[in-house]
């Protein structure tokens, strides 16, 4: 066949069409007059209502995992959330109930600070505020540490009282502690007056299984003493000022074949629970000294004449 006969033309699949810039001119011009429509007209509304009722399923559908994953990390959000304000709001109620409980600690013992006070100030006797540390280690004594010592002015042998009445003695002193036996040690005794007879007597600590108590010991069968009796110090003692609550009976058991009575009593003071007590200074060193005259004179000049009886009648 010879060359010149041959078809020089692509074929009608590889034709080409407008151009590229052709193309993007009318589609350009197209988008432009569709927005300036739009704007214009509202034309596409519909059409898009139209194409969101029919997508709204497919959007549902979609958005469901997102939604869940979405409920499932705001559950486990708010469930750590509402655990950590619960911890919140009980260590907040704790801390409360601690504030509350050292209000009515701090309310006791201002009321018996004031009834120390009282106390105080109804005895003419020098005495030192002190604060109870702690109870001896002793099991088979009744003793109490107090935080006032030799340094302090304490010396063996003080009264100890509380804001009820006598607790007990020091009967050891340190640099900075004492040492108090209460009353109802079984060592610790003490001269009493019955406020209602006006019968002078000692009372013995008592300690027992029941509760530690006193006991009035060598009281005859027919002595008058009832229950309910007052017993304070005496004051015969030279240590202890007259006056001061010591305890009240509780029990008279009379025997018949016994010429003494049986008493038993409780002490006024709380042997259990002290926290603040008064140490009174000895009443025979509180006592004034007397002159150095009049004590040279009382221990050289004779003894007094009697007087004579010459200017008497026969």
């Amino acid at each position: 066949m010879p060359l010149g006969t041959l078809d020089r033309t692509p074929p009608p699949f590889f034709k080409q069409g407008p151009s590229a810039l052709s193309k993007l001119m009318v589609f350009s011009a197209i988008a432009l007059f569709l927005m300036v429509a739009d704007t214009r007209f509202r034309i596409t509304t519909p059409l898009r209502a139209a194409l969101a009722t029919a997508l709204y399923p497919v959007q549902w559908l979609v958005m469901q995992p997102v939604d869940a994953a979405r409920q499932a990390g705001g559950y486990f959000t708010s469930l750590h959330t509402a655990q950590q304000d619960e911890a919140d709001a009980r260590q907040r109620l704790a801390q409360q109930a601690e504030r509350a409980l050292q209000v009515e600690q701090l309310m006791l013992e201002n009321l018996r600070l004031r009834e120390l006070l009282v106390m105080r100030e109804r005895i003419t006797t020098p005495a030192t505020g002190a604060q109870v540390l702690y109870d001896a280690a002793d099991p088979y004594s009744r003793k109490v540490v107090i935080d006032r010592g030799q340094t302090h002015g304490i010396v063996p042998g003080s009264p100890v009282i509380d804001d009820s009445g006598v607790l007990g003695q020091v009967t050891r002193v340190y640099p900075l502690v004492s040492e108090v036996t209460m009353l109802i040690d079984r060592d610790q005794a003490i001269p009493v007056l019955n406020t209602r007879t006006g019968v002078r007597s000692v009372v013995y600590g008592q300690p027992g299984e029941d509760g530690d108590g006193l006991e009035l010991r060598y009281t005859l069968a027919n002595a008058d003493i009832n229950e309910g009796d007052l017993l304070t110090t005496s004051g015969v003692d030279g240590v202890y000022p007259a006056g001061l609550p010591v305890g009240r009976i509780t029990k008279v058991e009379r025997r018949a074949e016994s010429s003494f009575t049986r008493v038993n009593c409780a002490p006024v003071a709380r042997m259990q629970g002290a926290l603040h007590v008064l140490v009174l200074t000895p009443v025979g060193q509180s006592l004034p000294a007397p002159p150095a005259g009049q004590a040279a004179a009382g221990k050289g000049a004779p003894p007094a004449a009697a007087p004579s009886d010459r200017g008497r009648a026969p």
